[in-house]
């Protein structure tokens, strides 16, 4: 018996250690291609629990992936939540994979984002493409330039005065969450013409949970994170169902709704927390954004005008103040593509059918491009051409596609900062803790105080 147990013991060795080669070194059709350095964790799960280890106080890259770059160097191998991923802190590389988009790669999500909005019977790639492209054209419709300039500038400073003075009423309020709201209630009635607050349907407070499910396994079993945005995601739909149209299911409506608000709320109002963190923690910075914005109220013929496009292209400390915390906010470790064929770069194959992480934020951090990285300096923005930043900025992605919303996110960010500044006195209360688990979070969240200087 002892003999046999040996024998059961010695097989079960070597069938793990074939499996954990065959897991670690994988070949492609058969043929061991050169993979970029790196390690492909335990079966299944990978590294996934090293990346969602959090690092606190920093806003620099997620050690994660700082620890492999030195390890490994700029491009390296990994898996995460179940899926093998090359991983490119290179620009050069990063700049050939976004000029591919639709030849070579295509956008791609991890699985726990992609079970959330993919149709019964559909592939998840299809449902991505499908809600991507509806996205980004009404984005454009309703967001873009042309609508910026002609009308929609002066309803966001009455939308966000209107909410900084119900703040002003309160007491202590907590800004991601309260940003998330306005955004939301703002994106709901300007894309859809649903007007939140006025409705009698139910009040979607849980959006901004969604962010914590997109680096989970997606296992549909109660108690995990995954279940719960499964739950969370149909609380959408009694909210989308009046603007249904003949060729939109409920399921797409709830799909094509999340898209657009989840864009909207979440990159904005992560941005615009940060973004008063770093004010309340340097009182020169908004001593000049407050001196410019009062600036412009005092060269109209009426002060209680409201924000014209003129005036907020006049705004350059304002304009330093957004893209500077733009640089320092990188809310994802990277941007995520999927190879649809073999790829060669640097002397590496990318495998078809892998997932890129494309590490955009590792730019914004060069210390060759931006001195002493790490802090915040609006003023740094003087010194930097265009030519630099075409290369060196990148905060809404690159290539064709680039977030549609991106002109709408800056317009939104200093209309709300010429707001704040200018009708409101505020102070933080307490909060400004971040974490990277990966993505940027407020565990502690960021409160303030608001008055107005009219009382």
């Amino acid at each position: 018996m002892l003999g046999i147990g040996l024998v059961l013991v010695a097989f079960c060795v070597i069938y793990y250690t074939h499996l954990l080669i065959k897991w670690r070194y994988p070949k492609i059709n058969g043929v061991r291609v050169q993979l970029p350095p790196g390690s492909m964790g335990l079966p299944i799960i990978g590294e996934t629990i090293q990346l969602l280890i959090p690092s606190y106080n920093s806003i620099d890259i997620h050690p994660f992936v700082r620890k492999r770059i030195q390890r490994h160097g700029p491009i390296f191998r990994t898996n995460l939540v179940g899926r093998p991923v090359i991983v490119s802190a290179d620009p050069e590389v990063n700049k050939y994979i976004f000029s591919q988009e639709g030849n070579l790669v295509e956008m791609w999500y991890l699985d726990s984002f992609a079970k959330l909005f993919a149709f019964e019977g559909e592939s998840k790639v299809t449902a991505i493409g499908r809600v991507h492209r509806y996205l980004r054209g009404i984005t454009l419709n309703h967001f873009g330039g042309e609508s910026l300039r002609e009308k929609m500038l002066p309803q966001i400073e009455v939308a966000v005065n209107d909410n900084l003075c119900n703040w002003s009423t309160q007491g202590p309020v907590e800004v991601k969450s309260a940003i998330s709201r306005m955004i939301f209630n703002f994106t709901a009635k300007v894309a859809f013409g649903y007007d939140v607050e006025t409705s009698k349907g139910e009040k979607i407070e849980n959006l901004p949970n969604f962010i914590k499910s997109l680096m989970s396994f997606p296992l549909n079993i109660p108690g995990t994170t995954f279940h719960k945005c499964m739950k969370d995601i149909f609380l959408i739909k009694p909210l989308m169902i009046w603007h249904q149209r003949s060729f939109l299911t409920e399921d797409f409506i709830a799909e094509l709704a999340f898209g657009i608000l989840f864009a909207a709320f979440e990159s904005v109002s992560t941005t615009l927390t940060l973004a008063i963190k770093f004010l309340a923690e340097n009182p020169l910075v908004l001593e000049e954004l407050t001196a410019e914005n009062e600036a412009v109220l005092k060269k109209r013929e009426n002060p209680d005008s409201l924000l014209t496009w003129e005036e907020y292209k006049t705004m350059s400390f304002t304009t330093s103040v957004v893209n500077e915390t733009l640089r320092l906010m990188n809310i994802p470790p990277g941007l995520l593509r999927k190879a649809l064929k073999d790829i060669n770069v640097k002397g590496y194959t990318i495998p078809a059918g892998w997932t890129i992480m494309l590490v955009t934020p590792i730019v914004h951090l060069n210390p060759e491009t931006y001195k002493d990285p790490l802090k915040f300096n609006p003023w740094r923005w003087k010194d930097l051409n265009q030519a630099t930043l075409s290369k060196s900025f990148m905060p809404f992605g690159g290539g064709t596609r680039q977030c549609a919303g991106a002109e709408f996110s800056k317009v939104y960010m200093a209309a709300f900062l010429h707001v704040l500044v200018t009708k409101y006195r505020w102070t933080k209360v307490k909060g400004g803790r971040i974490t990277r688990s990966p993505i940027l979070l407020f565990p502690d969240g960021v409160h303030i105080k608001v008055s107005s200087k009219r009382d």
